[in-house]
């Protein structure tokens, strides 16, 4: 993608005429234009007509960064509408309710762009846009099908306008009139006069050309009716035209409207070569799309459809969110540091203050505690020693004692060995009794082990029980007297 080439689209129902600019899009840099149609496709819709605009740029080998589009007059329409406030964000929280009250009709699966015209004590003038949703999801879902997320929609008649500001420049003595007529659609454009006021905005209409209307004539009455809609604050004293099928007569019409009516040209006020239109159908869908086109030079956008409705959410866009929080979190964790270095070093020397003073005071009380009590003075700890291993003898008895009480269980197990049967010992603890324990493959060579071992000894307790198959038992014995 090359960052500095951008894409304007006029789109209507069945065409679409595309104009990509360079870095200099507003000294006329056009790199490509084309224009392309549906009406011999087998299906007619958006999604083919993005296809085809794809399918044209890659022809063309055009790259860019943003695109944006223009709405044809046909898919949407255009409303005067008053507002109470004269602030902008009170007109774009209220415009939506302001435009339901003025059309008397339902707003809710339309989208609406507005711009404010003009400003006083009692409110402000709007030009309102409105379009249904559904229209505009087929347009912007078609083009992102096929990676293409416009950043604006506007209304075809306002990047006319556009186009007019920034590539037609007259005297300042003059106070035109701009018309231009497609192969069916008419523009009027009224640029703003020095009389009303800093916030000066162009004023616009839209209306249908039909191929067998005399195009003179139609031009003489709808610029009588459009002088009587818009207040411009200075007198008209000529009228600008461009006629994409040359058919207008400029002296018939001086003569009717009593001002100058002359042509002007469109690719050449753009710096467009000739051979740069050659797949352009029509010289002003050329002036539209390279209005739209240029719409990024224009901060903020006020008549964009996507403020309302599937804002836009592009790279560009999600770069900038980034880039201002993270901006924020630099901020913050600034003035954290700065915070911790002015005062974290002296409420740390004051807490080692509190924890060294109630460690002084602690440490008397727990003193026994922490390292341990010295023993009495009159204390003899090897003598307690002493007395405790004498103690632990006297209990145990003399070791031959010990001695005979093993070799016996000794002796009966080698009698039941001799028989051999299944026995396994796990165990035997001898002190001043004899714990055994171990298994046999049945309860009877168990019960045999017990007679063998009671022909020597006297057994105090028995516990048999049965796991993994096995016959377990545990038995205290002790000689007999």
């Amino acid at each position: 993608m090359e960052p500095q080439n951008y894409l304007g689209v006029y789109l209507s129902k069945d065409a679409a005429t595309v104009v990509c600019l360079g870095s200099q899009g507003r000294d006329g840099n056009v790199l490509g234009c084309f224009s392309v149609s549906v009406e011999e496709q087998e299906e007619q819709n958006q999604q083919v007509l993005a296809n085809l605009i794809v399918r044209g740029c890659a022809e063309r080998e055009l790259k860019f960064s943003e695109v944006a589009v223009a709405l044809d007059c046909a898919m949407f329409m255009q409303h005067n509408v008053h507002s109470e406030f004269n602030e902008p964000k009170q007109v774009a929280a209220t415009v939506r309710f302001d435009t339901e009250e003025a059309l008397a009709m339902d707003v809710t699966d339309v989208a609406i762009a507005f711009e404010i015209t003009s400003s006083d004590q009692t409110g402000s003038a709007l030009t309102v846009f409105t379009a249904q949703r559904k229209i505009l999801s087929d347009v912007i879902l078609s083009l992102q099908q096929y990676n293409i997320d416009p950043v604006s929609i506007e209304p075809d008649v306002n990047c006319l306008s556009r186009f007019i500001r920034q590539n037609i420049s007259l005297p300042e003595d003059l106070h035109p009139f701009f018309c231009a007529f497609s192969r069916r659609n008419g523009y009027f454009i009224v640029p703003a006069g020095e009389k009303q006021g800093p916030q000066k905005t162009s004023a616009v209409r839209t209306f249908l050309v039909g191929p067998t209307q005399t195009r003179t004539e139609l031009l003489a009455r709808e610029v009588s009716v459009t002088a009587a809609l818009v207040e411009t604050g200075e007198a008209i004293n000529c009228l600008k035209v461009f006629d994409s099928t040359g058919s207008v007569n400029y002296q018939q019409l001086s003569e009717k409207l009593g001002i100058e009516a002359s042509g002007v040209d469109f690719a050449e006020s753009a710096g467009a070569e000739p051979a740069a239109l050659a797949d352009c159908a029509d010289p002003v869908d050329f002036a539209i799309a390279y209005g739209a086109a240029v719409a990024h030079l224009e901060k903020p956008q006020s008549i964009n459809f996507r403020n309302d409705f599937m804002p836009y959410q592009g790279k560009k866009l999600r770069l900038q969110k980034a880039l201002k929080l993270a901006a924020i979190s630099v901020a913050i964790l600034a003035l954290a540091v700065g915070v911790y270095f002015q005062w974290g070093p002296q409420q740390l020397s004051e807490t080692n203050k509190d924890r060294n003073e109630l460690r002084k005071r602690l440490e008397t009380d727990y003193s026994a505690v922490m390292f341990g009590r010295e023993p009495p003075a009159k204390s003899n700890p090897v003598k307690k020693l002493e007395a405790e291993l004498r103690r632990v003898k006297k209990q145990s008895g003399p070791s031959d004692v010990v001695s005979a009480r093993l070799i016996l269980v000794l002796e009966a197990f080698n009698k039941y060995a001799a028989k051999k049967m299944d026995l396994n010992i796990d165990s035997v603890t001898i002190t001043s009794k004899i714990s055994i324990a171990g298994d046999t493959s049945s309860p009877g060579n168990t019960l045999m082990f017990f007679k063998a071992i009671k022909e020597k000894l006297e057994i105090l307790q028995e516990r048999v029980y049965t796991k993994d198959r096995r016959n377990h038992f545990s038995i205290t014995v002790v000689p007999k007297k």
